[in-house]
């Protein structure tokens, strides 16, 4: 990367020219990322990232000063809109599809910290796979990985693998490969069944109730954001947290033994691909045919 001290740079990829300005802009203080630093990160993440951005609809999350500063929501694909970037409409909104190095390096140009895609490919209204999500009502939850661990023996027992993958935030979503076809209402069904199921067995543990203020110190077991144009994020995404952690899929031992989400950051998560691979992929995608033989 060819940089300056006029705080303005530039990179080629696959025959793109992609403008960085303020190379050295500090986005992630604790660590000292600088924007530079960041971009190198996000090549070390594209094949993983884009396998689970690409052919859906991007939100991002841009903090154009770093993460303690102001940050907003984009939907809409900022402008002007390089001719390598894809986009596609939905709902009257123009969005990214992130699917190349290159478009994943503008974003990144533009402090886009966070990345979410939608649940279904573009123009296909059915998901690709099913995303239980687990969310602590407190900031710090020490129990978060055991409610995983309990939720995950729950799926086992009915015959469906899961894969755990910290949120990069404080929580964690368990990834379960499907196969093609199955509707987001049925998958909702499954959710439901499993929800109920946990609060009951787990009622000190586990809740269901939507509005965070009633929750308690419970963990709510969030079935309904797996759902047609919503989104969660994706994994292999760096988030906005002062330990400049990244959605990482985790093995079940790491589970079990209490994993920190705050461990699995933007400096070690390099490594840590290149030993365990993508975990998410180690599951095929599965039938559920004999899970909805009892679930109604």
């Amino acid at each position: 990367m060819a940089t300056s001290a006029s705080k303005k740079g530039s990179i080629v990829v696959e025959g793109h020219e992609i403008t960085v300005s303020n190379p050295d802009k500090v986005l992630w203080p604790e660590k000292s990322i600088t924007k530079v630093m960041y971009l190198e990160k996000l090549l070390e993440l594209a094949p993983y990232l884009l396998k689970y951005t690409s052919n859906r609809y991007l939100t991002t999350i841009r903090f154009p000063n770093g993460i303690h500063a102001k940050s907003f929501y984009q939907k809409n694909c900022p402008e002007p809109i390089p001719t390598f970037v894809r986009t596609a409409e939905m709902d009257n909104i123009r969005y990214v599809v992130l699917d190349s190095i290159p478009t994943l390096l503008w974003l990144g140009n533009l402090a886009c910290l966070e990345f979410h895609a939608s649940f279904h490919r573009v123009e296909d209204q059915l998901p690709v796979e099913w995303v239980l999500d687990i969310d602590p009502s407190l900031d710090h939850e020490p129990r978060i990985m055991q409610a995983a661990f309990l939720i995950g023996e729950a799926l086992d027992k009915i015959g469906i693998r899961a894969v755990p993958k910290t949120s990069g935030a404080t929580g964690v979503q368990l990834f379960v490969p499907i196969r093609h076809g199955y509707s987001f209402e049925q998958l909702r069904k499954i959710g439901q069944f499993i929800g109920h199921y946990m609060t009951q067995t787990h009622p000190k543990l586990f809740t269901i109730e939507r509005l965070k203020k009633n929750r308690g110190d419970l963990i709510y077991i969030d079935y309904l954001q797996h759902w047609y144009g919503k989104t969660l994020s994706s994994p292999y995404t760096p988030r906005a947290r002062e330990a400049a952690s990244v959605s990482t899929p985790l093995e079940w031992s790491e589970v079990e033994h209490g994993a920190d989400p705050r461990d699995f950051h933007l400096l070690n998560i390099g490594a840590r691909l290149q030993q365990k691979g993508d975990l998410l992929q180690k599951v095929p995608p599965q039938s559920l045919e004999h899970v909805f033989s009892f679930i109604r």
